[in-house]
């Protein structure tokens, strides 16, 4: 069986005020171009199909464009998951209904999960859908008070999957989470992809996922595997923030063989507008070639600059950003360079109350910060259920 992985579209996303719409039209006609040359058997969206619960109209009209030929058109079955940017009720309404044309979109995990059964030469492969979830909905919908972190949460639905699994079948599982090698708390691929909670307990040991031949996941941006081959991220198809800007976007290509083995491929896709950084000052880059890509420009001046991002326009045209580098001195003989885009939420927090203050936040003013963070995070993913 081929497979096209995919996820993280992000459909309606706005980088430096810019829609990304008419990029993610331009991309995905590659996509479904690809569709054209492969011939897959199925395709796979790993989550985030929207940026956030209440898209724009033009993204709305540009996710069903594509389904439709997709699924009516091409009729290949395109299997979904709800991520942590979509609205769940949402992508959950009407699937029932849609799973007879070839749709299949899980936007809640409930506890009568069945997979869902294609075949190909070899007899059943068993995909098994799951999407983003709070551990405080899953502890609901096991009635177990010991489930408290995504951990403990993608154990429990794991383990119910598997108690009714059939060994004798081939098994795919499709799921939006932030897997790490043993669990343990890494730093995100991108800017652009929101925490899905404050101090590491958002983190999923890659180890559960062992029972299944693959896993298509979703959340993170940048392609990679995670503990040995078969646990993959896609990536999202383009760049959405400055901290991807070295990322290599495409999707996967998986073919199953008839004992559940994998080769992977992957396949990048060419956006229609480079997103990059340009840095210098600000009189060389006027010299430089004239450019459509989207470029953040980190100028190096030492002495006042007017107008900068007037005059950088003039050569780069769909500039997003312009800032100076930040030279701090460590020591009277060393500066060390700043790109703020690198500082973690508690690091600006530190920079910003000192500023204002003249003095470091002790520990409780730390405390207090990160709380309040998280019960933002909070209420935001409320708003997207």
């Amino acid at each position: 069986m081929k497979i096209f992985h995919t996820a993280d579209w992000h459909l309606g996303k706005l980088v430096q005020g810019v829609y990304m719409t008419e990029d993610q039209q331009y991309i995905l006609q590659q996509f479904i171009q690809a569709i054209d040359d492969e011939k897959p058997d199925v395709i796979v969206i790993a989550g985030d199909l929207y940026d956030r619960s209440m898209p724009p109209i033009e993204a709305v009209n540009l996710l069903n464009d594509v389904l439709a030929k997709i699924v009516l058109e091409k009729q290949i079955p395109v299997l979904a998951v709800a991520g942590n940017h979509d609205s769940a009720g949402r992508l959950n309404f009407g699937s029932r209904l849609m799973s007879d044309s070839g749709l299949y979109i899980k936007g809640q995990f409930t506890k009568d999960h069945v997979p869902i059964i294609l075949n190909d030469q070899y007899g059943e492969v068993h995909f098994h859908l799951v999407p983003y979830a709070e551990p405080a909905s899953i502890r609901h919908i096991f009635e177990d008070e010991t489930i408290r972190s995504h951990q403990d949460a993608m154990q429990r639905i794991i383990d119910h999957i598997t108690q009714d699994m059939d060994a004798s079948k081939r098994h795919i599982f499709v799921g939006h989470a932030f897997v790490t090698k043993y669990g343990e708390e890494e730093a995100n691929t991108s800017d652009s992809e929101r925490p899905l909670s404050i101090g590491g307990s958002d983190c999923v040991n890659a180890a559960l996922f062992k029972p299944f031949h693959y896993t298509a996941l979703g959340h993170l941006h940048k392609a990679h595997f995670v503990l040995n081959e078969t646990i993959r991220y896609a990536g999202s198809p383009l760049k959405y923030s400055l901290s991807e800007h070295l990322h290599e976007k495409g999707f996967l290509i998986i073919e199953l063989d008839e004992h559940g083995k994998s080769i992977v491929t992957k396949r990048k896709l060419v956006p229609r507008r480079n997103l990059r950084i340009v840095e210098g000052q600000l009189e060389d880059l006027l010299k430089l070639p004239p450019s459509d890509d989207y470029v953040f420009v980190r100028l190096t001046d030492t002495t006042t600059v007017s107008s900068p991002m007037e005059r950088i326009r003039s050569v780069f045209p769909h500039a997003m950003h312009v800032e100076r580098k930040i030279l701090r001195q460590e020591s009277p003989r060393e500066l060390q360079v700043v790109e703020t885009e690198k500082l973690e939420d508690i690091d600006l927090f530190r920079s910003f109350f000192t500023n204002i203050i003249g003095i470091q936040p002790d520990e409780d003013t730390e405390r207090l910060f990160t709380e309040m963070l998280q019960e933002l995070l909070d209420e935001e993913r409320e708003t997207v259920k």
